[in-house]
């Protein structure tokens, strides 16, 4: 309130001037910076008593003082993960055009997911395009949807299901948005003898609700401004490791899934991303008896029907999750534990499965002394994943001695590679910091891990 009053104090001419300063030193830094300034305007109009009287240029002046820049990248730029692009449209015989999101970590260690694009060729050669100096910031929608039954399971599974909410619940159509069911609220809230656990109920279904929504691109940017920021409470410390797939439904549609962690300061929550062209994105909390921990990694196409996604619930071994919706997971099975020197510590995934007609190769990694993370991998039965028919003794990838200084030490890791005819691609990062990249023959991998010594 302080600073809308000293801005209100000032004159027109005062405004004038001050804003013109504003667009000149930073509006080659922004695109569309007029509108961004009106739009953080937005964030405080409801603290102001008649803002309908506020000129245009005060109004920008105005949300200028409640804008901030943030170096999105400036401290990190790690754990890569990798898929085919939805556009192949010019591409050579030989080559892949792909989009690469990474986690990228700025001021205070937040972290944020960012997207690159570029093309590779069976040869190996990788050419990115030339990222925008752009950022383009993904604002949450107002018009997510929300089915009621699925609403309904999340709330028990959160021990939040009472009579409170029932009554909420019942009051909602069958679809419906965060403004149906906070305006719901504020009505029942008015009624008389309403409930001492009134409150809290309500705030765990808005909670719930702020926790699952849509995010729209804006419709010239180039992936490389795609920022997808902590948006929503169980985000605020950061969005950690998304693990893209590129999933083939049964008819044939294409649906990039993603899995991310997301961290408050005091615990994570698995989240699920998900997309069909990267220009609209949806974002649900993952659900059931066994979304625990981190590092979860969807195959890319149903197995008898079911989705089936790696995962790590103890933190030390490898699961397989079965299920038929892929919000919902209670059905596990213990795939692997750790086996090798270079793994005693944990085991974990490095992306999801990639099909071959051997098996599934799976990227690992590995934990072993002095903390050191390695890049191994396994090969699972193609019609039954959850016998793992190979696995390499040594590492596929070790921390180099340039590569052990960084953020954290000692730490190569990867959450997704590329199948490209028979080059296999790797981008890992290296220690927490930066990003770099190891190509292989996946018939040269596959003959390893077929080998009777493979296990």
């Amino acid at each position: 309130m302080t600073v809308l009053r000293r801005v209100a104090e000032l004159t027109e001419a005062e405004v004038a001037s001050l804003l013109e300063r504003v667009l000149r030193d930073f509006g080659d830094r922004h695109r569309r910076i007029e509108a961004v300034l009106e739009n953080h305007f937005d964030f405080v109009r409801p603290l102001l008593e008649r803002p309908e009287e506020l000129t245009r240029e005060r109004r920008m002046l105005i949300g200028s003082y409640f804008t901030m820049e943030y170096s999105i990248e400036s401290a990190a730029l790690f754990n890569p993960s990798i898929v085919p692009h939805p556009d192949q449209e010019g591409v050579g015989k030989d080559e892949l055009r792909f989009i690469m999101s990474l986690r990228a970590t700025g001021e205070g260690h937040v972290s944020s997911i960012v997207f690159r694009t570029g093309k590779v060729d069976t040869q190996g050669e990788i050419t990115f395009d030339p990222p925008s100096k752009y950022a383009a910031r993904l604002r949450m929608r107002t018009d997510q949807v929300y089915e009621k039954n699925l609403f309904f399971y999340k709330l028990i599974e959160m021990a939040a299901y009472n009579e409170t909410a029932r009554v909420i619940l019942d009051a909602m159509p069958e679809f419906f948005t965060y403004r149906d069911l906070d305006h719901t609220v504020a009505q029942l809230r008015e009624r008389p003898n309403n409930p001492a656990a009134f409150n809290e109920t309500s705030e765990n279904m808005l909670w719930l609700a702020r926790s699952n929504y849509h995010l729209l691109v804006p419709p010239d940017a180039d992936p490389s401004e795609i920022v997808i920021f902590p948006t929503s409470e169980n985000e605020s410390k950061g969005i950690e490791d998304l693990r893209m797939t590129r999933f083939v439904d049964d008819d044939g549609k294409v649906t990039y899934f993603g899995t991310y962690t997301a961290y408050n300061g005091f615990r994570i929550l698995p989240q699920l991303l998900e997309t069909e062209d990267f220009t609209d994105i949806k974002v649900h909390t993952l659900n059931g008896k066994y979304v625990q921990n981190k590092g979860m990694a969807l195959f890319p196409r149903k197995i008898d029907g079911l989705y089936h996604m790696i995962s790590r619930l103890d933190g030390e071994n490898m699961f397989l999750m079965r299920s038929d919706n892929t919000h919902f997971w209670n059905e596990a099975v213990k795939l692997q534990a750790p086996r090798y020197p270079w793994e005693f510590v944990q085991i974990g995934n490095c992306g999801p499965p990639i099909e071959t007609e051997a098996g599934w190769v799976l990227l690992t990694h590995g934990v072993g002394p002095m903390r050191q993370y390695c890049i191994g991998a396994s090969l699972l039965d193609l019609e039954d994943p959850s016998k793992v028919i190979g696995h390499l003794k040594n590492p596929l990838i070790v921390p180099e001695a340039d590569e052990r200084e960084g953020y954290v030490p000692n730490v190569v890791y990867t959450c997704g590679a590329l199948l490209n005819g028979d080059l296999l691609m790797i981008p890992y990062a290296v220690s927490d910091s930066a990003t770099t990249f190891a190509t292989t023959s996946m018939s040269d991998l596959l003959s390893v891990l077929t080998d009777n010594g493979g296990l």
